[in-house]
């Protein structure tokens, strides 16, 4: 069984990276962090699950075995889902250090053979898990924020009207210190959390002295007895119940900014404990006082303490939605290396931590998505009936995935984890049902968010299939095309030139473009190839490969992992002189073609969709600037591809 309590070991040899370990924060200092970044999401469930519960939707009343019922759903959903499912088992599931379900699907792909159909299923699979935890991405920080505002309404209802631009401007600041790195945001965010913990803690403990006979939510045996007196209409309370175990795909997600270890000790020993008192205090609540239940989080709350913890359930609000974004960050990164969406800039905002990075488009993204969002629906209340299908449907996607890894690489532990993921898929499931059935409340927006970006993921990927292929048709061997050349050979000229071509063996177009125009060659030409290896980072002994051909042309293969960002030229540097090859920058010139699509009628994919890949295609970052090659060594030369 894979260990992912090791640092990166990969990522020191990483071009571009700093260091592969969590450099010496220390390991109080990442679980510090880990509860800043990694917890919110379900940290903040409390402000709202249990009032979720007793809504008008599911007609629940709120008796004594209703409530021990509902507590008892929400303890060992907490124990199943999350503490084994997610902290203990999935989370060994590491591919190499890294989380997350793309990195979980590329996992499952090596366990399959390359370019069958099992492993398309696979990609599939991921692929559309990937784009339902974007929409989770944008409804947390949604309701997590409104909800935490919302305390408004009991603290000073004069200020009612302010709840949903208070919301706005609170997420804006959110995002707008999104570049400034999760390590600097989890530093400040940590002791905040801590804080709030503890206050869910001791608010939980107070109330529970009311009613103590709330501890027997722990027996499963009222849990059972809910579903005996509700029959089959209480399936449907897991609508609810799925709010407390949002952000368990955070937790794996995230895995790579702080290390599995950590996050798993601040689990065990601190944020579960603190989320149980606070659930059983408020159920105590409500034993004591049926009228309780339509805002149990804050009636709660002393009423001197109301509006200072609407404060802090507005900053720890506020670090939940930090959970899925810095989570969309890594699941952006992973889905671009691999190919599904395009290049786009990405930043490392840490000179210790290669994990935490930034990403400008996906972050101004989620924020329009997320401020559109709070502005349609307008409360916690009338979102809630959205949440809940994104995060089920990734957790069932999550768990297929596990069985494939278990079955095949697990050989040691498959005898009792593949039962488990057996339990987690009936689990999952009704999960999945029980959300599906408020499709017309509200659930259709993760749905068709997640289409809409699971669409443009294919067919990004399905595109640069075809422009490949045409590329292919339309291009000239490489070993039909030298000989020839050579048998009249031009001026060469001093220097090396380094050809960037998609596909090995086919002649560049650059190369033919300044035959054409300049009618000169370099005296060394190298035709250079990038690959992405569904490894986090590449090893060693597999970065580069050099392949002499003749005449000063030489073939190298460069290889990334997809938790890299690829820096050729200093990969190149420190690859020098291996297969008598001296890469010297300032004698070096790359040429690449950056080719213009055009969608035509016949092809390989429908007319609406070559056109999507065409626009997608042409404001993508260029590949030169993605591999970090300078301007001043570059010369770029354009070619129109039918698709």
């Amino acid at each position: 069984m894979a260990s992912q309590d090791r640092k990166h070991p990969k990522a020191a040899q990483a071009a571009g990276a700093h260091s592969g370990s969590h450099g010496g924060a220390g390991f109080a200092g990442l679980v510090a962090g880990a509860i800043g970044v990694v917890f919110g999401d379900i940290g903040t469930s409390p402000l709202y699950t249990l009032k979720e519960a007793f809504s008008p939707h599911y007609g629940l009343v709120a008796n004594h075995d209703t409530v021990l019922g509902i507590l008892s759903l929400v303890f060992w959903a907490l124990m199943i889902v999350v503490t084994v499912k997610y902290v203990t088992v999935i989370m060994r599931a590491d591919n190499e250090g890294e989380g997350g379900i793309m990195a979980l699907m590329a996992l499952a792909q090596r366990t399959l053979p390359k370019g069958s159909q099992s492993a398309y299923v696979v990609g599939i699979l991921g692929i559309f898990g990937a784009s339902l935890f974007f929409g989770d991405g944008v409804i947390t920080p949604a309701i997590t924020t409104l909800s935490a505002i919302e305390g408004l309404e009991i603290a000073a209802p004069n200020l009612d009207a302010w709840v949903v631009p208070m919301t706005i401007v609170v997420l804006v600041a959110l995002f707008a210190s999104q570049r400034f790195g999760s390590e600097k945001v989890g530093r400040f965010f940590g002791p905040v959390m801590i804080v709030w913990f503890i206050a869910l803690a001791v608010i939980g403990v107070h109330n529970i002295t009311h009613s103590p006979e709330v501890f027997k939510a722990f027996s499963p045996w009222y849990a059972a007895r809910f579903f005996a007196n509700h029959g089959a209409h209480g399936i449907f309370i897991l609508g609810a119940v799925v709010l407390a175990v949002t952000g368990g795909e955070a937790l794996y997600a995230d895995m790579g900014h702080f290390g599995a270890r950590p996050i798993r000790h601040a689990w065990y020993w601190f944020v579960l404990p603190a989320l149980m008192l606070n659930y059983l205090g408020q159920g105590a609540l409500v034993l004591e006082d049926a009228s309780a239940i339509q805002n149990p989080f804050y009636r709660g709350v002393p009423d001197w303490g109301r509006l200072p913890m609407v404060v802090l359930a507005t900053a720890a609000a506020v670090i939940a939605s930090q959970a899925v974004i810095t989570g969309a960050f890594s699941v952006a990164r992973q889905a671009m290396q691999l190919g599904y969406i395009p290049r786009m800039e990405i930043r490392h905002t840490s000179r210790e931590t290669i994990g935490q990075i930034y990403i400008p488009w996906v972050n101004w993204t989620l924020m329009l998505a997320v401020i559109v969002l709070v502005i349609a629906f307008g409360s916690s209340t009338a979102l809630a009936s959205a949440y809940g299908v994104s995060v089920s449907g990734t957790m069932l996607i999550d768990t297929l995935l596990l069985a494939l890894v278990v079955r095949a690489t697990w050989l040691r532990a498959r005898a009792w984890v593949l039962p488990l993921c057996a339990v987690f898929v009936v689990i999952d499931i009704a999960f999945l049902v029980a959300n599906g059935v408020k499709f017309f409340d509200g659930a259709w927006f993760p749905v068709i968010l997640g289409l809409t970006v699971f669409t443009v993921l294919r067919t990004w990927r399905r595109g640069r299939e075809l422009l490949y292929q045409e590329i292919r048709k339309e291009g000239i061997e490489l070993d039909t095309f030298l000989p020839g050349l050579m048998l009249a050979p031009p001026v060469r000229v001093p220097g090396t030139a380094i050809f960037l071509i998609a596909q090995q063996g086919m002649v560049p177009q650059a190369l033919l473009h300044n035959l054409k125009h300049n009618k000169v060659l370099h005296e060394r030409n190298v035709f250079l190839t990038v690959e992405t290896l569904n490894v986090p980072y590449a090893p060693r002994e597999k970065r580069m490969r050099i392949e002499p051909i003749g005449d000063d042309f030489h073939r190298v293969v460069l290889r990334f992992g997809f938790m890299e960002t690829p820096d050729v030229p200093l990969a190149l540097m420190r690859s020098c002189d291996k297969g008598g090859i001296h890469f010297d920058p300032m004698d070096t010139t790359y040429f690449a073609s950056r080719e213009t699509v055009v969608a035509r009628r016949r092809g390989g994919m429908p007319m609406w969709r070559d056109k999507l890949f065409a626009v997608m295609h042409r404001n993508a970052a260029p590949a030169t600037g993605f591999f970090r090659i300078p301007g001043n060594r570059l010369v770029e030369l354009g070619a129109q591809v039918e698709i």
